[in-house]
């Protein structure tokens, strides 16, 4: 299909004149301008880039309805990354905060210890059907802390195997949330899980 071009009409006023100008001033001309359309910028990867995470810090508790499970979340990915020295216990204390600190300058980010947009990110794997550890832990815990039921047994068991429970739990979760219902947990049904979507 042809690019279309889009016409403008212009008055342009006579030269400098101590009169009022308008279109039927003499002299007054017309002119006409070619505007080419506007395009839509493109936007590569935008749902990742848009995601807002929760801000963790040590000493904090984390916000919204489940405010032990984000930094079990970062505890049990810390882990993931190595660092088996971090004890999964919900509390952002000196040796997660350490933690935090190795795995930004590991990965060139701002070593601030803060856990925010610019770490999760980075911190945050990928896990399906299949995979196995301690990132599985996470995503089990966070639906196992979302068991209304007060018996753990009852809800998802946090074993760091991502099998067919594991995996229709996560795809109840993205379709309750409104999300790519494909059973992976990738950036944005990690995102709704620590923001505590569909928490209590």
């Amino acid at each position: 299909m042809g690019r279309t071009s889009t016409y403008l009409h212009v008055e342009l006023p006579p030269p400098l004149t101590t009169r009022p100008w308008s279109p039927t001033s003499p002299g007054a001309t017309m002119a006409m301008l070619r505007v080419r359309p506007r395009t839509r910028p493109t936007h590569r990867r935008y749902t990742e880039m848009a995601l807002n995470w929760p801000l963790l810090r040590e000493g904090q508790p984390a916000p919204g309805p489940l405010s032990v499970e984000p930094i079990r979340t970062l505890q049990y990915l810390l882990r993931q990354h190595g660092r088996s020295e971090v004890a999964v216990d919900g509390i952002f204390g000196p040796i997660t905060a350490a933690a935090v600190r190795a795995f930004q300058q590991a990965r060139g980010l701002t070593v601030d210890g803060i856990v925010g947009n610019q770490t999760w990110p980075a911190l945050i794997v990928t896990v399906r059907q299949g995979s196995q550890g301690e990132a599985v832990r996470g995503a089990q815990s966070q639906f196992q802390a979302r068991n209304l039921s007060g018996d753990p047994s009852k809800g998802l068991q946090v074993d760091g195997i991502f099998g067919p429970k594991t995996d229709a739990a996560v795809r109840g979760f993205q379709q309750a949330a409104g999300l790519a219902v494909d059973g992976i947990v990738g950036p944005n049904t990690w995102n709704a899980l620590v923001n505590g979507v569909l928490a209590l």
